[in-house]
């Protein structure tokens, strides 16, 4: 069965944006910005909230707007044919591989997870990583820390009233002081 993996940056004190909606100091080096890329390649669809969409559709024309190094060509090849699925009141339409949700959280899961395709699901954005763990969805919590205390905004981790336990099973520690954590939720 494909995994259901969260993965963001987030700041030391646990946000992944600060208290003004910035997140600057995620900005990824070389060395990190390779992993994503591995990264990537385990994900074989993405689901994401509007914000993270949103953000996201710079890649869509990154190629022909912008003077790109190999790597970020790298990313492009990789996400801008990866399926998404995109979950929002707001929005009329998406553009690229992506659609919008058909129906809630757990019934979209459900029905990726029927499928008959390879590579993890993957969350992007804590919002709808809070629905998730409140359903019981995530399988992995790969958080990158970045040593940086921002002082508030928008939390990594779930902030309901339930206790998860999770099992250590690879860190990572990189030359610019972000590290990797991949914790399996133990079951």
């Amino acid at each position: 069965m494909r995994s259901v993996t969260y993965s963001m940056g987030v700041s030391l004190d646990g946000y992944i944006v600060g208290p003004d909606g910035g997140f600057n100091w995620t900005a990824p080096d070389e060395e990190v910005f390779r992993f994503a890329i591995d990264q990537i390649r385990e994900v074989g669809v993405h689901l994401m909230g509007r914000r993270l969409y949103e953000a996201m559709l710079y890649w869509e024309t990154a190629e022909r707007e912008h003077s790109l190094d190999d790597a970020q060509r790298e990313w492009v090849a990789l996400w801008n044919p990866l399926p998404k699925v995109v979950f929002s009141r707001t929005l009329p339409a998406v553009r690229g591989h992506a659609r919008l949700a058909t129906g809630g959280l757990a019934e979209e899961i459900e029905r990726l997870r029927a499928e008959p395709a390879e590579g993890n699901i993957a969350i992007g954005g804590a919002t709808l990583a809070t629905e998730a763990a409140a359903l019981g969805l995530i399988d992995e919590y790969r958080p990158k820390v970045y040593p940086v205390l921002v002082g508030g905004g928008i939390p990594f981790f779930p902030q309901r009233e339930r206790r998860t336990d999770l099992d250590l099973v690879e860190t990572r520690t990189f030359p610019s002081k972000v590290v990797y954590l991949r914790y399996l939720v133990a079951r």
